[in-house]
């Protein structure tokens, strides 16, 4: 069996994968932060290690796939400064925090869902595991490398920078980092509480009115977002796990703060190779929110968005995330998923034709040479839009001997039949039916449904208005009527 190679941002080469143990690996990956409904950024990272997690198994791999759900500790500045991003919309919507987390990890679950991707064998929430990471950093503080200021903690950065280098995985210098944060920079919220001003934070003291708050060794506060993933990593894949992913805007500073905590608590790196995706852009610009281009993913299938004229389903998505390489960057618009839903039809419309191919006595012989391209490909840093291309290749022949203008024997067949089912459908995580409302789907909002009824008859309708308004939000609208509730994708 051909090694897997993979690009190892820690060391900014392609590496032989080889996991700590035979058969097994550990997988962290960085999970949302529930705050607000799944977009078209938060679907390219759960595709791409999906398909990891899915070409390991099926060279006989068992893995544990751990994401986490950031719901506290993730401010809005993505630094140490700013409400947390749960509590401000807690606020905005007038309702708890943790109904705020709850209402988009659901609406997160169902998006993944749809998407064909396997739900994760450990999800851990940075709300339930305060103790681990209040562990972490007392052992970080005992090492003489965090410090308490104000009833905060702050990871001292210099002083591990005297023996570790901070910087390892993003190439940033520590000199250009305090070069660039200048004494201004102090003067904003808990930042003159720092020795330094890149120091950050791993626990910080919590306001009055402030509502997610636990008690520590350091007075009433919350985590910082860095030493969350830590401390779940940790705890759930040991010390030294196989693989952390996520996407090149973690890389600093989250990514680069990991590594630092855990070494200080440890004493050695987290993960052994650190897998990180290129961002998705929108007509050659990035996603943002001032640039009015974000698209959330229930718009993506229902069309109901102002760069869409109509919806595409969630097999059409699939595809069209995996005909780029993970590390390339992908530019979203409306004319390439076009493109990708023909592509995807035509293929699908071949493997129809499977079982009623005419088998000949000859063979062209090409057909284990397409098959070992694809695995090949997969091999190489995961390169999903090479296998497609074999893909395209072996519908070509499927086509082609239908008409009866290429010999396949029955041999050649069943193996096109096997890639098919192993690759398409296995690796690449493919549906069989260009459904935009998935079975899956489906039944999720019978349960949602059911669920709402059930609130209706015991006269809970606090609840089973929130359900209504909560799916309405994330672009699914409810219908009651004399036979019943239905419902539609907006």
């Amino acid at each position: 069996m051909k090694p897997i190679q993979i690009y190892n941002t820690l060391t900014r080469k392609t590496e032989t994968f080889e996991s700590l143990h035979p058969n097994k690996v550990g997988m962290y990956v960085c999970g949302p932060t529930v705050y607000g409904p799944p977009h078209m950024g938060h679907i390219r990272g759960p595709i791409v290690f999906d398909v990891f997690r899915r070409f390991l198994v099926s060279r006989g791999i068992t893995v544990r796939f751990v994401r986490n759900i950031t719901d506290v500790g993730h401010l809005v500045g993505d630094a140490d400064e700013g409400e947390d991003k749960l509590q401000k919309q807690a606020r905005l919507e007038q309702i708890e925090p943790m109904e705020v987390a709850q209402s988009y990890t659901d609406s997160y679950h169902l998006a993944m869902d749809a998407l064909n991707i396997k739900r994760p064998s450990i999800e851990p929430k940075a709300s339930g595991h305060i103790i681990e990471q209040i562990e972490m950093i007392q052992s970080i503080v005992d090492a003489g490398l965090a410090y308490e200021s104000n009833g905060s903690v702050y990871f001292d950065v210099e002083q591990y920078s005297s023996k570790e280098n901070y910087g390892e995985l993003s190439g940033r210098v520590l000199d250009d980092l305090v070069a660039g944060a200048g004494a201004e920079s102090r003067t904003l919220e808990g930042q003159s509480e720092k020795k330094n001003a890149h120091d950050f934070a791993l626990w910080k003291k919590a306001s009055p009115e402030h509502i997610m708050q636990w008690s520590s060794p350091w007075g009433k506060g919350f985590p910082g977002w860095h030493i969350e993933c830590s401390a779940m990593s940790a705890k759930y894949l040991g010390e030294t796990f196989d693989v952390h992913g996520g996407g090149m805007d973690l890389l600093f500073p989250h990514h680069e703060c990991e590594i630092a905590q855990s070494k200080a608590a440890h004493g050695h790196q987290p993960a052994r190779y650190w897998m990180h995706h290129n961002m998705i852009t929108i007509n050659g610009q990035k996603m943002a929110k001032s640039l009015n281009n974000g698209i959330k993913v229930s718009e993506l299938f229902s069309g109901n968005h102002q760069l869409l004229s109509r919806g595409f389903n969630a097999n059409t998505l699939r595809f069209f995330v995996l005909q780029a390489h993970y590390r390339s960057t992908l530019d979203f618009s409306e004319e390439a998923l076009e493109a990708s839903e023909k592509g995807l039809k035509r293929m699908l419309e071949a493997w129809k034709k499977i079982g009623s191919l005419k088998a000949s006595a000859e063979s062209s012989g090409e057909v284990v040479k397409v098959i070992s391209n694809m695995e090949d490909a997969l091999c190489d840093d995961l390169n999903t839009p090479i296998a497609i291309a074999q893909l395209f290749e072996l519908s070509k022949m499927v086509n082609a001997c239908a008409d009866g203008k290429y010999p396949l024997t029955k041999e050649d067949i069943d193996q096109i039949a096997n890639a098919v089912e192993q690759y398409f459908y296995g690796v690449l995580g493919m549906r069989a039916e260009q459904e935009s409302q998935s079975g899956v789907l489906d039944k999720v909002m019978d349960v949602l449904i059911d669920l709402r009824s059930e609130a209706k008859q015991s006269k809970d309708y606090a609840l089973s208005d929130s359900i209504r308004d909560k799916l309405k939000e994330n672009g699914v609208e409810l219908m009651d009527s004399k036979e019943g509730t239905t419902w539609k994708l907006q």
